[in-house]
Parts: structure tokens; C-alpha cells; sequence
């Protein structure tokens, strides 16, 4: 008999597992001394875009608790370590985390929303689920702009969907 389809939440799980560990493979591959690189005035520092895999994490973990207060200005997010190994610590420590809290969280919540942008200076409802699948598709896209980085900074670009220069698979 074929396996029954996970759920929701069994699935959110496998794919956030499945892209963290790509994740923590492109941070690993980064070169610790070029954290600096900022390819344009405009761009992130790749410290600072290595930082977000992190506060993305915050807001999953705020998403999964308190849900957001915007009758209060936001706060500003911390400031990246000086190191990538204290980044990559953090985002270690944040996933499990997250993971925890998404397997303790109820079912029926869910479909709970959590109000947060959905547009320019636009708040709506998000279900739960959605915005903890938001997020992971911004990592996703965080991801592929660190690997941008990591080829300008000379490092290996390892396999993320498929071979690579640096990691060919024949």
C-alpha cells in the first residue's frame, strides 16, 4: 500500500529542512573573509544578506507566538555578527527553533492569520501556514542572490538544484 500524502504541516517541515540544509551549504561554501562584498551601493553586504536567513526565522518564530504589533513603530532588527560562523551558529539554533514550534503548533491554527505587509505600506491577513511558506520561498530567493555573491567572491558555488561549475554531478 503507497504511503499516505503527509499534511500541511509534514510538508512545510520537509521542505524547510530540505532548503535549509542548501542553505547552510552555500553559507558554508561562502569565504569568511569577503563578508563585505556589496556589489552595488544599493545591494546588502553579504554579511547583512547572510543575516536575513536569520531574522527571516524571527518572524516565522513572532508568526508562530505573538503574531505582530503594528500599532507600535517596528523596532529594528539586530545587527549581523562579525563572523560568518556565528551566523551560520545562529541560523542553526533558529531552525530548530522553528522547527519545534511548528511541530508543537495546534492543527486548527493554522488557518489562523497573522497581519503583515502585502504590499507597499499595505497590511492584510496571512494565514499561518502561508506566511511560514512566504518565508521560506524568500530564503529560497535570499539563497540564490548569496550564490550571485559567492561566485564574485571566488568561492565554490555548490549543487543547489542541480550541478554546478564547482559541483558537476557527471
Amino acid at each position: 500500500m503507497a504511503d499516505a500524502t503527509p499534511g500541511p504541516r509534514q510538508q512545510f517541515l520537509d521542505a524547510f529542512e530540505r532548503e535549509h540544509q542548501t542553505t547552510m551549504k552555500v553559507l558554508r561554501a561562502y569565504p569568511p573573509d569577503r563578508m563585505e562584498l556589496q556589489p552595488h551601493p544599493r545591494s546588502s553586504t553579504a554579511r547583512d544578506l547572510a543575516w536575513t536567513f536569520v531574522m527571516e526565522q524571527v518572524l516565522a518564530e513572532k508568526a508562530l507566538t505573538t503574531g505582530f504589533d503594528w500599532s507600535k513603530p517596528p523596532t529594528g532588527m539586530p545587527k549581523a555578527p562579525q563572523t560568518l560562523d556565528e551566523i551560520t551558529a545562529a541560523l542553526e539554533q533558529s531552525h530548530q527553533k522553528i522547527v519545534q514550534l511548528v511541530r508543537d503548533f495546534p492543527d486548527e491554527k493554522f488557518s489562523d492569520t497573522v497581519q503583515f505587509m502585502v504590499g507597499p505600506k499595505t497590511l492584510g491577513d496571512v494565514p499561518i501556514i502561508a506566511f511560514l511558506w512566504f518565508l521560506l520561498s524568500d530564503q529560497i530567493h535570499h539563497r540564490g542572490q548569496l550564490s550571485v555573491y559567492l561566485r564574485m567572491a571566488d568561492g565554490k558555488v555548490p549543487s543547489i538544484y542541480g550541478p554546478t561549475a564547482d559541483e558537476p554531478w557527471f
